[in-house]
């Protein structure tokens, strides 16, 4: 079984996002840029699996400038076997992406798309599903558990109140919760090892996907101050301010 993983280059987690003056978008100059935290925990669930013996081949695939190769050779220190990246500069939507994807499938025949359930700069939580749709495959999001089988695949994701159990037949597409691992840190040995592992190198006219964007952002803003509290006498002040000041009773 051959594994492909989408992953994505995005702001570090740790790193306070700060907003362009302009409000076009969130500066990305000088900033540490890093994997994005699902797709570290689809990598590794795809390295466990191959790990396990259930699978034979597991290969990373981006799509952006340049610098994401970077992040792509953090994947392949991880352990996956090769990558690809479909390198340009111009943004990209979800539907973008999900059509990138689809030929890559297209090229690679994998039988199994693992890959985060959404990224942390936009969270749209969407290119799993499109994918999913665009490929005619079998869908399951926000796995917590993954058991492939033969032909077949278990998988256990947290709702509401619960667990629910799914099986889907392969060829699917899997998106990653939270909790479905922890990652491991690429060793020194693995990241030297990584340079010499095959990176493939195309771009969106390679693949005849037409990217140009669906929609446009017309502004990004930080969220309001909160307002320092107050304190109150009684309850019955309380009471007449959730009333009269915050009108929520």
């Amino acid at each position: 079984m051959k594994i492909l993983v989408p992953i994505k280059r995005v702001v570090d987690a740790y790193v306070t996002v700060r907003v362009k003056a302009d409000g076009t978008g969130v500066e990305t100059a000088n900033v540490k840029m890093s994997m994005n935290p699902f797709c570290e925990i689809a990598v590794e669930e795809a390295i466990k699996i191959k790990e396990s013996g259930k699978a034979q081949e597991v290969v990373a695939v981006t799509a952006g400038p340049a610098a994401c190769q970077e992040t792509l050779r953090t994947a392949l220190a991880m352990g996956a076997d090769r990558a690809i990246h479909i390198q340009t500069d111009d943004e990209l939507q979800p539907l973008a992406v999900a059509k990138l994807l689809k030929a890559v499938c297209d090229r690679e025949k994998p039988q199994l798309v693992i890959m985060g359930k959404q990224a942390i700069d936009n969270d749209h939580n969407q290119t799993g599903q499109m994918l999913a749709g665009l490929l005619g495959w079998a869908q399951a999001t926000f796995a917590s558990k993954i058991e492939p089988g033969d032909g077949k695949a278990k998988i256990i994701r947290e709702i509401d109140g619960g667990l629910e159990t799914l099986e889907v037949g392969l060829p699917a597409v899997i998106t990653a919760d939270l909790r479905l691992n922890t990652p491991r840190f690429a060793t020194l040995p693995n990241i030297m090892k990584a340079k010499k592992k095959p990176l493939d190198i195309l771009s969106a006219a390679d693949m005849g996907v037409d990217i140009k964007p669906r929609y446009k952002t017309v502004r990004i803003s930080e969220p309001p101050k909160r307002k320092a509290g107050i304190k109150v006498e009684n309850a019955r002040q309380l009471i007449d301010k959730l009333k009269t000041e915050a009108k929520v009773i």
